[in-house]
C-alpha cells in the first residue's frame, strides 16, 4: 500500500527514511578481546550486508565479567541489550534467574524456525540446556583449554620440538628443563586458573569438582578440589612459582601476553586464541590439555560464552535475534569463525566441512579442542559445572591462589581456604 502525500510529509519532517522505519536494530553486547573483536564485527557487518529487515550492532562492554554485570544492571534498568554474550561462569547466574531470559531455543520458534539438537556438537549444546534438553542459549563461541608451546624455545632446550608433553608430570619436567638450560627463565604460565585447572582439569582427570554431579543436581553443591590429585597439582605449579618458573598473569587471559611477547614457555589457554597467536608470528605448537596418567584424560567441557536473549523485547526484535542464530549455524559463518578464531564449530555440519575440505589434515591441532570435548560420553564428573554463583566463586578460588603464588601458604592451606569459603558463599546464595 503506498503512503499519502500527507503521511510521506509526516516522515520526512521526523527526518526518517521509509528505509530506516523498516529497519529493527539489534544491540549484541560482548566481552571479546583482540582478534575475536574483529571477528564479531566482520560476523555482524556479514549478517547486515545480508538482508535488509535488521542490523545488528556490537558493542563491547569490556570483559566477560564486566559484560554479565552490565546487562544484569540494564535489564533491572529495563533497557536490555538484544543479545548480550554471556561466559561459561555466568550460565548458572543466567538459568538461575527466573523470568529474566527467554530460551534461545524458544526465539528460534518465533522466527518460524526449528531447534533440532542432534545438528550441534553434543557436548556444547548440552551445556547450555536445561535437564529436559531445552537450549537456553545459543553457542557463539565454545571453546576447550590446551596447551601451546614455543618450538624455539623447545628446541633451544634440547626438547622435542614436534611433540607437545602430554601429562603433568612431562610439563612440569620440560618447564624445568627449559630454565636450567637457560632457554628461557620462564617455563610456564597459564590463564585462567579457575577454568582450566580446577573445572576441566576435572572433567579431564574424571575427578569430582563437587557434589551433586557438580551442580548440575542440585545447587546445594559443596566443592570437592581439595582431593589429593588437586593438592599434588597445585603444590607443583607452587614450586616452579618458588624461582619464577611458573609465572602469574592475572585471573582471567592477561597471561596471554607472558606467552606471545616469548617470556614464557608454555601456556594453558582456550583453543579461542589461536587467532591472536597467529597474528603474533610467534613460532608456536599446540597439544591436548596435559593430564594426570592414572586419570585421564576423559572429555573437556565447554569455555568461551553463549548468546543469551532477555526478556521483553519486541516479538519483531525476537524474529531478527532469530533470523541472526539461523545465520550463526550456517555451515560458511560456523567455519569462518572456527578457522580464523580457533573456536569450535556448534554444529555438526560446520565440523564435517571443515574435516571435508581437509582443514583439519592442512591445520595440524585444530581438531585437538574438539576431539578432547567428544572423544568419550561424558560422567557425572565431566558434563560441566554449574553453580548459581560461579563468578563469585571463581573470585574466592582465585584469591586463595595469589596467596599461594605470593608464597604465603602452600596447596593443602590453599585449596581448604578456598573449598571452605566458596561452599559457605555457595550455601548462601543456594537459599
Amino acid at each position: 500500500m503506498k503512503h499519502s502525500a500527507h503521511t510521506a510529509a509526516m516522515v520526512m519532517g521526523l527526518g526518517l527514511g521509509t528505509a530506516a522505519q523498516a529497519q529493527t536494530e539489534l544491540s549484541w553486547w560482548h566481552g571479546m578481546t583482540g582478534a575475536n573483536i574483529e571477528m564479531v564485527n566482520a560476523i555482524a557487518k556479514e549478517f547486515n550486508d545480508s538482508q535488509s529487515a535488521y542490523k545488528v550492532v556490537p558493542v563491547h562492554k569490556g570483559t566477560y565479567p564486566e559484560t554479565l554485570n552490565a546487562g544484569i544492571a540494564a535489564f533491572r534498568a529495563k533497557q536490555p541489550p538484544a543479545m548480550i554474550q554471556v561466559f561459561d561462569a555466568g550460565s548458572g547466574v543466567m538459568m538461575a534467574a527466573e523470568g529474566v531470559i527467554v530460551p534461545a531455543q524458544e526465539v528460534l520458534k518465533k522466527g518460524g524456525f526449528s531447534f533440532d539438537k542432534s545438528q550441534y556438537l553434543p557436548g556444547i549444546v548440552a551445556y547450555y540446556s536445561k535437564p529436559d534438553g531445552t537450549m537456553l542459549s545459543f553457542p557463539y563461541n565454545s571453546s576447550s583449554p590446551i596447551l601451546y608451546y614455543n618450538k624455539d624455545v623447545f628446541k633451544k632446550a634440547g626438547l622435542d620440538e614436534s611433540q607437545a608433553p602430554r601429562t603433568w608430570p612431562e610439563v612440569f619436567e620440560a618447564a624445568r628443563q627449559i630454565k636450567a638450560s637457560g632457554a628461557s627463565n620462564c617455563g610456564l604460565t597459564s590463564t585462567w586458573l579457575t577454568w582450566i585447572h580446577t573445572e576441566n582439569f576435572a572433567a579431564w582427570n574424571n575427578v569430582p569438582y563437587g557434589t551433586l554431579d557438580n551442580g548440575l543436581a542440585g545447587t546445594q553443591v559443596e566443592l570437592k578440589i581439595n582431593a589429593p590429585i588437586y593438592v599434588q597439582h597445585f603444590q607443583a605449579i607452587a614450586d616452579l612459582a618458588k624461582d619464577g618458573n611458573f609465572r602469574y598473569g592475572g585471573r582471567t587471559s592477561e597471561a596471554n601476553q607472558l606467552f606471545t611477547s616469548g617470556e614464557c614457555a608454555m601456556l594453558t589457554e582456550s583453543s579461542g586464541v589461536l587467532g591472536d597467536m597467529v597474528q603474533s608470528g610467534l613460532n608456536f605448537g599446540t597439544g591436548q590439555l596435559p593430564y594426570y596418567e592414572d586419570h585421564g584424560p576423559q572429555n573437556t567441557i565447554p569455555g568461551g560464552a553463549s548468546l543469551w536473549v532477555f526478556n521483553g523485547l519486541s516479538e519483531n526484535q525476537y524474529k531478527g535475534i532469530a533470523q541472526f542464530f539461523n545465520f550463526l549455524s550456517q555451515p560458511p559463518t560456523q567455519q569462518k569463525l572456527h578457522q580464523e578464531s580457533g573456536y569450535l564449530p556448534v554444529t555438526m555440519a560446520a565440523y564435517e566441512a571443515a574435516k571435508q575440505s581437509g582443514y583439519y589434515a592442512n591445520n595440524p591441532g585444530r581438531e585437538t579442542p574438539i576431539l578432547q570435548m567428544m572423544g568419550k560420553a561424558p560422567t557425572a564428573n565431566s558434563k560441566g559445572v554449574r553453580l548459581v554463583n560461579q563468578p563469585q566463586v571463581r573470585d574466592i578460588l582465585n584469591e586463595e591462589f595469589e596467596a599461594m603464588l605470593a608464597g604465603r601458604q602452600n596447596a593443602q592451606a590453599t585449596l581448604d581456604k578456598a573449598v571452605q569459603r566458596a561452599n559457605q558463599a555457595i550455601a548462601a546464595a543456594a537459599r
